[in-house]
């Protein structure tokens, strides 16, 4: 497959509607255009280094589960083909397996992140005060165990600096218990869902988060879903609880990162070269495993 390494987007032909820290979104009239760039994000700042192919496996993988999922709720896709489109006909070859065209919704304020294993900064919290995001869990679990019962643990969505966890009843004083429950019922239900088809391919979904608005006052599932951005794959194969997981997501990149003492603070340092083609190498791996087929 032919690689163009997309770090930025930048198509005069449309009104930018926002640069995130991997998707630059344009407007096409009242719908979005979704572009995920080879940007990569680690406690959530923007790296100076892209990842080869890493827009693509995002876009492609979130088509598959948004295919596996529409029947459990209606999320924003409306197209993954741009070709037609005549504004974005100098484009097609940057766009090309990297972008959808989606419904524009009003979006939640919110992430809401399901665990299912005792992991990352939910074990930290946990190792701190015996609790993640404001939920009691049982004494002495070990780092990547697997709960009794996945868990509801939202945070704040922030497009700048770090997202912050909050309680499930801080999401209730935000939004009201009617649409908090159903975001976390609801999530709830497709972390369960990706985590048994995943599995039964081979790999462990961690946790995941999910993003969500409302279009014509129904709940969509928005954004990406389920890519190894979001979420925490470890192959099933080499699990073992008591210690961190090998995985197929940018996890690889967070524990470069923490070891060179960086404080987190942009600018974050440049990745070597090994750990950036180690990093694709993982993402199409995750790909592979869950699609069924290579990219």
């Amino acid at each position: 497959m032919k690689v163009n390494l997309v770090k930025e987007v930048n198509i005069e032909s449309l009104n930018i509607f926002r640069r995130g820290k991997v998707r630059d979104v344009y407007e096409i009239g009242d719908d979005l255009l979704f572009v995920a760039t080879d940007r990569i994000s680690c406690f959530d700042v923007v790296l100076p280094d892209p990842i080869p192919l890493k827009g693509i496996v995002l876009n492609k993988l979130s088509l598959v589960w948004f295919d596996l999922t529409k029947e459990l709720i209606p999320n924003h896709l409306i197209s993954s083909d741009v070709s037609e489109i005549a504004q974005l006909s100098d484009y097609h070859d940057i766009l090309r397996d990297r972008s959808i065209i989606v419904k524009k919704t009003e979006p939640l304020s919110f992430e809401c992140v399901v665990r299912g294993y005792l992991s990352g900064s939910g074990w930290k919290d946990y190792k701190k005060e015996g609790k993640v995001s404001g939920i009691e869990l049982k004494k002495e679990l070990i780092e990547s165990q697997k709960l009794d019962q996945p868990i509801f643990t939202p945070s704040t969505k922030e497009d700048s600096g770090h997202d912050v966890a909050v309680s499930f009843d801080y999401v209730v004083d935000n939004i009201g218990l009617e649409l908090a429950s159903k975001i976390r019922d609801k999530s709830l239900e497709l972390y369960s869902f990706a985590h048994n088809y995943a599995e039964a391919r081979g790999i462990i979904i961690a946790d995941t988060k999910f993003e969500f608005g409302i279009l014509n006052g129904e709940l969509i599932l928005i954004d990406e879903v389920l890519t190894p951005d979001s979420s925490r794959f470890w192959p099933k194969d080499e699990y073992a609880p008591g210690r961190a997981q090998n995985s197929f997501d940018k996890q690889y990149v967070r524990d470069w990162l923490e070891s060179t003492g960086w404080d987190k603070i942009p600018p974050a340092p440049n990745l070597p070269q090994e750990v950036i083609e180690k990093t694709t190498q993982k993402y199409l791996l995750g790909y592979k495993s869950i699609a069924g087929v290579d990219l």
